[in-house]
């Protein structure tokens, strides 16, 4: 990992330099680390990190990952994405969510995302999976 990983802190150091309005990162991928874990459950993805501490956040960047540090981020074999990015991507199109001019609003797509993740990796996989919402100071996502 050390010769092919990018570190969290690294990428937050360029982000932070970016001189956009907003930028938003959606973390769902195949991480190891802190838990160790070398034999997983089939359809786990191992996310195991700690976000909040890894390097402060501009105002301008909020960050939703897929499940806390602590916790394994599942597949979702039937739609063929992790459990996470599924619904990332459906509340993308929510009706509900999507304002009349277009925009959405970070912080409504992940209280629509959340629990839903919560929910199916409890049904399917008996597994505690957390979806997270980390936003630099200033109230990025607004």
């Amino acid at each position: 990992i050390n010769q092919t990983g990018y570190s969290l802190k690294k990428m937050y150091d360029v982000l932070n330099k970016l001189q956009n309005r907003e930028t938003v990162v959606a973390l769902d991928s195949c991480f190891s680390g802190a838990g160790g874990r070398s034999v997983l459950a089939k359809g786990s993805r191992p996310l195991v990190m700690n976000l909040k501490t890894t390097a402060p956040l501009a105002k301008n960047i909020t960050v939703i990952s897929a499940s806390s540090g602590d916790q394994v981020s599942a597949t979702y074999d039937d739609k063929g994405h992790g459990l996470f990015t599924y619904f990332l991507l459906k509340g993308m199109k929510e009706e509900d969510i999507i304002e009349r001019n277009g925009n959405l609003r970070i912080k409504d797509l992940f209280n629509y995302i959340k629990p839903q993740v919560s929910r199916i990796s409890r049904k399917i996989y008996n597994n505690e999976q957390t979806p997270q919402l980390f936003q630099g100071s200033g109230g990025a996502g607004e």
